[in-house]
């Protein structure tokens, strides 16, 4: 017996860092103040890129558990660290080629996109301004918006409740194993970029409807998966 057919895609939920704006310039920046703050060893972007994409409250701690530091160092180096990107967020980020081809896109196809990222609310809602995105969104939600942040489902079931649509009509687009397991058990359909940041995995290896190169490919992909 053939399974239901899946609903016309309806929305597209879409991460931030890694997937439309390439932040490891910001994130080893911000990091690097803090540890001089702190008077701690430095740590290589080769190392920061695997710590990205659970939340500012991991980076800092796996951050500073990879350079010996005390845990009891986490209250003082969380301030450092968010005063430190507040002042540079977007300084050193720069969109991926083929993002706002790919949001034009999503958009001309009917598609409503929300954006749906681990970083704190309100440095993503700076950076999507400061690169020209915000106007593609209609909604914006930070790792700070809910109870739980990807890899749980929460944070997508409530985006889709904030949409307004079922999770089998909206499309999650991300760039790591997170973002996957988020639309999996949200049971949202979900692509994944083959650049980014997947904590040094290889992002082929994470189980997805499919995987893109640009976002601008995503013209590809649409017509056949989104039609009745």
């Amino acid at each position: 017996m053939h399974p239901p057919p899946l609903p016309p895609l309806r929305a597209a939920i879409i991460d931030l860092d890694g997937t439309l704006v390439d932040t490891l310039g910001d994130f080893a920046a911000a990091l690097g103040a803090m540890l001089q703050a702190l008077q701690l060893p430095a740590v290589e972007r080769v190392q920061v890129e695997r710590f990205i994409g659970k939340g500012s409250e991991h980076l800092i701690r796996a951050t500073l558990a990879h350079v010996g530091a005390p845990s009891g160092l986490y209250e003082r180096a969380w301030d450092l660290y968010q005063h430190a990107y507040r002042e540079l967020n977007g300084r050193w980020s720069s969109v991926y080629p083929g993002v706002p081809e790919g949001l034009a896109v999503l958009r001309g196809a009917g598609l409503r996109l929300a954006c749906l990222t681990n970083k704190p609310g309100e440095f993503a809602r700076a950076l999507l301004a400061s690169k020209g995105l915000a106007e593609s969104f209609e909604l914006v939600f930070g790792g700070d918006a809910f109870e739980r942040k990807k890899p749980h489902p929460l944070p997508l079931l409530k985006t889709c409740e904030a949409l307004g649509l079922p999770p089998a009509a909206v499309l999650m687009v991300g760039d790591s194993g997170n973002d996957a397991a988020a639309a999996r058990a949200a049971g949202c359909r979900v692509l994944l970029m083959t650049y980014g940041y997947n904590h040094g995995e290889p992002i082929r290896g994470v189980d997805a409807d499919g995987y893109l190169d640009s976002l601008a490919d995503i013209q590809d992909w649409l017509p056949t998966r989104s039609s009745p």
